[in-house]
């Protein structure tokens, strides 16, 4: 083996070997933590070695695939000489690395561990014809721990120096191995910062879902390009492609495991723009979503994705639903196991919370020791296991901070003892709010341990209603009124802006416009300049909205670009075209092409000078005859976005 660089490491905490390997665990176990171009890899099997006669294992080397070890290339990399107890201390893990994309190939390799030694070895496996393992002769690398003097210790990087042919996805490149895994391993050696999440699709095969995600990436990759909303387009579509993806795998797994043939069903509580909703609905799950706020972008899933717009309460119930989903349902959030424990005994749900919310207002934390995120999934996890739930926890592969989801998918009590449930819960929603918090250790919840036995912490003699404990103190969300310039009157939002590209234009210092050889784009002035020359009743109005004048002049981008406090007139001309070399996810989004020449030139229709470009290159309509009709529906309400 060619030792490919060496790093040294100091370990004042003493926390090495058992650091190192706890490094190497997670190279291991969830290599995507620094080989971005992995989806993640699988366990498949793992051997110990132990003496003959105490207990173990005994040889290691014996039947398939573990037999593969005994070619020789693998012996000399493992520095095996045929001695008796030679495999005492090894420890081997088969597992398979997953890709993101289709291609290349799931590959697997098997991990000879020396932990006797401090040698850590990565060896490619590939199966004959006859169905036999063997180990490739490429491709192989080893990490090694070696103690120097003291609290000083190195890490090294070693690999087979011929044949070493790397796609920088599953054989990672050599100056990759030596530069970045090297010290991502060094670092993570000697970290005492422990996660206190689990390992992200700990719940689902991370191969099933690598390929899954991929096929909805690409299924519904359009409607980024179509994106009504003002929100990131990027973000948001495929923040629900990955959730949709999961579920997928999570409900077919169910229907696995419980012998089914019909897709489970689901209403999304709290659902948004709803593209969760139109996903799952497209692949073959019934179902809906309801909010409060219609938006504009569900005019564009048809008819077979149903959306409502509602208030959602509390005594809502949906008996015959198999899911309740919370996707960053804000105050619906602790409410959710409820209904879905009250709605049927089948009844199942999935929560990503975001917000933090009790069941009647924001939610007060009381852990010092946790994050307040952390604090909010124990206290989310603890309303779900009052309500009769075993709850699940994972970490979801989503552009969010808030990645972690919680799924109550079975019940710790039998159906019978229900009205001994309900009651229960009623207690512990009343106790919250009665008392402001419940904890597990000083509060009163329904402990379960097991389906024929049920024990209350406390005994209460009155019996509480649960539908006034519902309506007591929750205040549902009613439609939110928009104050972000986009209710206005448009006579109205056209008059200032007509008046502040006048005023710049008028400002400037360059001769008259007819006889001007360039276009003109005014000069720049503050916000508080631009507001000395509107009148009070007009100041008034803006005021009443949100970010005022700034947020109506920046909702005018054909018109305008607001920066660092000034204001002066867009140039399209001056607009950056994307490098053809840039990667695509830093490309700035171009206007939609089905949008293209929907809206009326500003500056073709008030510009003295007309429009800098010509006809061809500008996004918008040089005159009526070019109109083309909106993909959009107007809408009476412009909601939350």
């Amino acid at each position: 083996m060619e030792l490919l660089r060496e790093a040294c490491v100091r370990d004042p905490l003493r926390l090495l070997p058992g650091g190192f390997w706890e490094a190497v665990g997670v190279w291991l176990e969830r290599p995507q933590v620094a080989n971005k171009r992995l989806c993640g890899a699988r366990l498949d099997a793992s051997r110990r070695a132990a003496k003959p006669g105490l207990g173990g294992e005994g040889k290691l080397l014996e039947g398939p695939p573990w037999e593969a070890l005994r070619a020789s290339c693998c012996r000399e990399a493992l520095g095996l000489d045929g001695s008796p107890d030679e495999e005492e201390g090894l420890e081997v893990v088969l597992r398979t690395l997953v890709p993101k994309g289709s291609t290349p190939a799931p590959a697997q390799e098997m991990v000879v561990k020396d932990i006797v030694k401090g040698v850590v070895t990565f060896l490619p496996l590939e199966q004959t014809h006859e169905g036999k393992y063997k180990i490739k002769n490429c491709n192989i690398y080893q990490i090694q721990l070696t103690h120097k003097q003291d609290n000083e210790w190195s890490i090294s990087v070693l690999s087979s120096p011929q044949n070493y042919i790397s796609d920088g996805i599953l054989y990672p490149k050599r100056t990759w191995l030596k530069n970045e895994l090297l010290s991502k391993l060094a670092k993570w050696s000697t970290e005492t910062i422990k996660n206190e999440f689990k390992s992200t699709l700990s719940l689902i095969s991370v191969e099933k879902y690598s390929k899954i995600y991929q096929d909805l990436k690409e299924k519904y990759k359009e409607i980024v390009k179509v994106w009504p909303e003002v929100t990131n387009p990027e973000k948001f579509v495929f923040e629900d492609v990955a959730i949709a993806a999961y579920l997928l795998i999570i409900w077919e797994d169910e229907r696995a495991e419980r012998g089914l043939s019909k897709k489970q069903s689901f209403v999304d509580l709290g659902c948004g723009n709803g593209l969760l909703v139109h996903i799952l609905s497209n692949e073959g799950h019934p179902g809906k979503g309801i909010d409060v706020q219609r938006r504009r972008i569900w005019d564009m899933y048809g008819p077979h994705t149903h959306l409502e717009e509602n208030i959602v309460s509390p005594n809502n119930l949906y008996p015959d639903v198999d899911w309740l989903i919370g996707n960053h349902s804000d105050e619906l959030t602790p409410w959710i196991p409820v209904i879905a424990a009250r709605s049927s005994y089948s009844c199942r749900y999935f929560l990503l919370p975001c917000c933090f919310f009790d069941f009647h207002g924001k939610y007060n934390r009381r852990q010092s020791k946790k994050t307040q995120y952390r604090e909010y999934l124990d206290f989310v996890t603890e309303v779900g296991v009052a309500c009769g739930f075993h709850v699940e926890e994972d970490c979801l592969r989503i552009p969010s901070t808030k990645r972690v989801c919680l799924i109550g998918m079975s019940r710790t009590y039998l159906a019978a003892q229900e009205n001994v449930l309900e009651e229960q819960r009623a207690q512990y929603i009343n106790r919250r709010q009665l008392c402001g918090i419940t904890t597990p250790e000083n509060g009163s919840f329904l402990a379960v341990n097991d389906a024929t036995d049920l024990v209350a912490d406390d005994e209460v003699s009155e019996e509480i209603n649960m539908d006034k404990v519902l309506i007591s103190g929750f205040l549902p969300r009613t439609k939110e009124q928009m104050r972000n310039c986009t209710t206005l009157p448009q006579d109205f939002v056209d008059r200032v802006v007509l008046r502040v590209a006048n005023l710049l234009l008028k400002e400037t210092k360059e001769s008259p416009f007819e006889n001007a050889s360039t276009w003109n784009r005014g000069v720049s002035l503050t916000l508080g300049e631009v507001a000395e020359h509107l009148d009070k009743e007009t100041l008034k109005t803006l005021k009443n909205e949100y970010g005022g004048l700034q947020t109506l002049l920046r909702n005018n981008h054909q018109v305008f670009e607001v920066l660092n406090g000034k204001v002066h007139i867009r140039d399209w001309r001056e607009a950056k075209p994307p490098r053809k070399n840039r990667p695509a996810n830093q490309v700035k989004r171009r206007l939609p092409s089905k949008t293209f020449k929907t809206r009326l030139c500003w500056f073709y229709v008030h510009h003295p000078q007309g429009c800098p470009l010509t006809s061809e290159s500008c996004n918008y309509a040089h005159g009526t005859e070019e109109l083309k009709p909106t993909l959009f529906a107007p809408r009476k309400n412009k909601g939350k976005q």
